[in-house]
């Protein structure tokens, strides 16, 4: 038995080890309760996730705490009640709270409950905010859009001048 308990330590360490890199190495990790998901709405959700980049882990909350206090985030522990997952996002601080709250609208039974964003412990209700915010993509596209507006409206401007010297020279 003694032994036994040895290799649970070791194996639960392990996991707490595994956990803490992972949430060091991310920018964002959104926790939420799942309680009430069917398996259909789960598999679509962990699709949307994998889709954007971001790892969804359901841990036990005793792990979590362990990993909260070992990454530095002791003001995270209150939310580790109940059922719990955590997206990981390791690229878009923003990817996990978005498709989460977008989630969220269509199944009630999933809910927010906080996590960490960009180094940050976020609240709920900051999560909800990052949620409202544009995608890295979304925000490139728009800087592009941006960055090649002048030379579009240049390249306009000369066609607009050449047409005008060809009905000149007519």
């Amino acid at each position: 038995m003694n032994l036994l308990s040895k290799e649970t330590v070791a194996v639960k360490a392990q996991e707490v080890k595994e956990v803490t890199e992972l949430l060091n190495s991310s920018v964002s990790a959104i926790v939420v309760d799942y309680r009430g998901l069917t398996v259909e709405q789960v598999t679509d959700l962990r699709k949307q996730l994998r889709e954007a980049g971001v790892k969804m882990r359901v841990i036990k909350n005793k792990i979590m705490v362990r990993v909260a206090d070992e990454a530095g985030y002791p003001d995270l522990k209150p939310v580790f009640a109940g059922p719990t997952a955590v997206a990981f996002s390791e690229e878009d601080p923003v990817a996990p709270a978005k498709i989460l709250a977008n989630f969220a609208k269509t199944a009630d039974a999933l809910q927010l409950k906080g996590g960490i964003i960009e180094g940050k412990v976020a609240s709920l209700e900051e999560v909800q905010e990052y949620a409202t915010l544009p995608s890295r993509e979304e925000l490139l596209a728009t800087i592009a859009n941006l960055l090649q507006a002048p030379v579009r409206n240049v390249a306009y401007a000369v066609k607009a001048i050449a047409e005008k010297g060809d009905e000149d020279a007519a």
